[in-house]
């Protein structure tokens, strides 16, 4: 069977507003004004929890003129999960098509699932709120395994997991994160050029780009042809 597997953060959805909230709760709990811009700071938002508690720390940015204290980051990084979990589909949308685009490719005979660095339960979370849980065969987070993408594992445990094998499989994503598990994978990688990076991913020398959902059907019977 012929299977696609997507990125959840960035690639099926805009969650960025959602998770820089929950880094803004840590910031405000910790005495500070809030750090993080929902714009501006978007894509660091998909990087992860402890990606926007260093950039907000200020590692690299900076803002407060010093690395972040590791330290400091792991132990906020619960709360901040926490405070995801509590407001976890306030400000996040499914991207225009990414449905259509997900029922057209099981209306041909494909399996789909998810390959995500989110942790399980939130995804599982997230996805049932939405109302699209059912439409997945599998979904693998970033705490399902023992490693996390880019190793190739969690990818092979979604595409084994919704029925298909690796050799008739693509990926779907948005970040460099994608394009590295797809190669260690050795298979196809199509990246969304709707996200924080625009066009710019383009760079990573994908096998496709889409500009919008509309459009992958078609990438797919091309590329799993």
């Amino acid at each position: 069977m012929r299977t696609v597997i997507f990125d959840l953060d960035g690639t099926l959805a805009d969650t960025s507003g959602d998770l820089i909230a929950a880094a803004n709760v840590c910031f405000e709990e910790m005495g500070h004004a809030q750090r993080l811009d929902p714009v501006a700071d978007a894509l660091t938002a998909f990087h992860g929890g402890r990606a926007m508690l260093r950039l907000g720390l200020g590692r690299g940015t900076g803002r407060d003129g010093a690395a972040a204290d590791e330290a400091q980051v792991d132990r906020w990084y619960p709360r901040l999960l926490t405070a995801y979990g509590a407001a976890i589909d306030v400000h996040t949308r499914l991207y225009p098509g990414a449905i259509e685009a997900v029922e057209a490719l099981r209306a041909s005979g494909h399996a789909v699932g998810i390959c995500t660095n989110k942790p399980a339960g939130l995804a599982e979370d997230l996805l049932a709120r939405l109302g699209v849980r059912g439409l997945f065969a599998s979904l693998i987070g970033a705490d399902s395994l023992p490693v996390r993408k880019p190793d190739p594992a969690p990818y092979v445990a979604a595409v084994e997991g919704a029925g298909g094998t690796v050799a008739r499989s693509l990926l779907v994503g948005d970040t460099d994160t994608d394009r590295k598990t797809a190669r260690a994978a050795g298979v196809p990688c199509v990246l969304v050029g709707f996200g924080p990076e625009g066009t710019a991913v383009s760079r990573l020398e994908p096998e496709a780009m889409i500009a919008h959902f509309d459009a992958l059907p078609e990438v797919v019977a091309r590329l799993l042809a």
